[in-house]
């Protein structure tokens, strides 16, 4: 009998974050919870449509007349909102025609336009990842042809920041290479660049041919829509060319839309024609034209003013639950005995939080009490609320206790 041509195809070892969900959705344990998705979950432990996503969705269903292909860059309306979205209404930086968006299949396929990109022109650049980062971000990188390194970050004795060792890894980066950094909401530590921090950096990036790629994927999860764009405004008014990766899964819960961008920040108008030619190229071969409807959505609502406003609160309510869980998280333990400061997370910003369990605290309470997070020790702080919190902070006193 003719052998498969697939017969030697081994399988892969399971994303260790989808993987942990499908293990999570086979436990039977009615009390289980998922600490390890990274999704934002309403106080019901459900992922909410917006009520203005509601109202968008119906004005497009009453307005769309065609199901034709859209321009490889995607929705014209998109992109002008998501340029004055990520630079500011009226920035000139977008009038002089310098910036470049185009649509993508959300945050994750943002990255890998720019990723190919970059590859095609920089073939002998290698990219530098903050340790630790999003997983994904190496395989992207890697995929691409890429040699992925990384500079510190995280400092596991202070739960914060090391951006000494960062600022020192930073200015011996060689010129030419790619520097992908986390513009707010860092995954998967929740630790942020203070201003400052950010000015010192960007001081160095613009006496150095680095290339830096911005990955915002939570704008408005740490403390405002125009707030959270303050490196990527920064970076623009020093004078940086670089890219943004931006989505809109979290901000707007419009995970299973797919809905991001990628944004080149140029040194003109004729230099970002020519860039916007090359990037079509990449798209053209990954998946041609974008989808639709929630790029529809997404404009409608923000070039829509009143739209805007509601889902501006919309986005603080989200925000201001999460800093609620944290604290909640970070009382309950210590009100349950624990005597580790855990205070650090309430210090932590956007979703997650590097929660400082280590690898065999997790598999216990895992295997005992049905709470799944990553090994790294990563918890989802959005897939908290009031009904779980009791359960979590017990599972996980007792676990440390003994």
């Amino acid at each position: 009998m003719k052998q498969s041509p697939f017969a030697k195809v081994e399988a892969a070892p399971p994303d260790p974050i989808l993987g942990l969900t499908e293990a999570f959705n086979a436990d039977k344990n009615p009390n289980k919870v998922n600490l390890g998705v990274g999704v934002y979950q309403d106080e019901n432990g459900r992922v909410p449509v917006l009520a203005t996503v509601r109202e968008a969705e119906r004005r497009w269903y009453e307005k769309e007349d065609s199901k034709s292909y859209l321009p490889i860059d995607g929705v014209p309306g998109y992109n002008k909102a998501v340029k004055e979205l990520l630079f500011g209404a009226g920035a000139e930086i977008v009038n002089s025609g310098r910036v470049i968006t185009v649509q993508a299949l959300g945050g994750t396929g943002a990255l890998r336009v720019g990723a190919d990109f970059l590859r095609r022109f920089f073939p002998e650049a290698k990219v530098w990842i903050s340790n630790p980062s999003w997983e994904n971000h190496r395989a992207l990188f890697e995929a691409a042809g890429f040699e992925v390194t990384t500079y510190p970050y995280y400092d596991a004795a202070t739960h914060g920041l090391d951006f000494s060792a960062m600022f020192e890894c930073v200015k011996n980066i060689p010129d030419g290479d790619v520097l992908l950094l986390h513009a707010s909401c860092h995954n998967p530590t929740g630790v942020d660049l203070s201003e400052e921090q950010w000015h010192e950096l960007a001081d160095v990036l613009a006496n150095k041919q680095i290339i830096p790629f911005l990955d915002f994927a939570y704008q408005g999860f740490y403390r405002g829509i125009e707030e959270d764009a303050y490196a990527v405004r920064l970076f623009a008014n020093k004078g940086l060319q670089f890219l943004v990766a931006s989505s809109f899964s979290k901000n707007f819960s419009l995970y299973r839309e797919r809905v991001g961008a990628l944004s080149f920040v140029t040194a003109d108008e004729e230099e970002a024609k020519r860039v916007l030619s090359q990037v079509k190229r990449v798209i053209r071969t990954n998946w041609s034209n974008p989808p639709s409807h929630g790029a529809q959505v997404v404009a409608l609502v923000l070039n829509d003013q009143e739209l805007r406003a509601e889902w501006v609160e919309e986005v603080a309510q989200m925000r201001d639950r999460i800093r609620k869980m944290r604290h909640l998280f970070v009382t309950k333990l210590r009100e349950k005995g624990i005597d580790r400061d855990f205070g650090f997370i309430e210090r932590q910003n956007g979703m997650f939080s590097f929660s400082g369990l280590d690898a065999q605290t997790v598999e216990r309470l895992r295997s005992e009490f049905s709470l799944y997070i990553v090994r790294s020790g990563r918890i989802c702080v959005a897939a908290m609320n009031e009904k779980n919190i009791d359960y979590i902070c017990d599972a996980i006193a007792t676990v440390l206790k003994g």
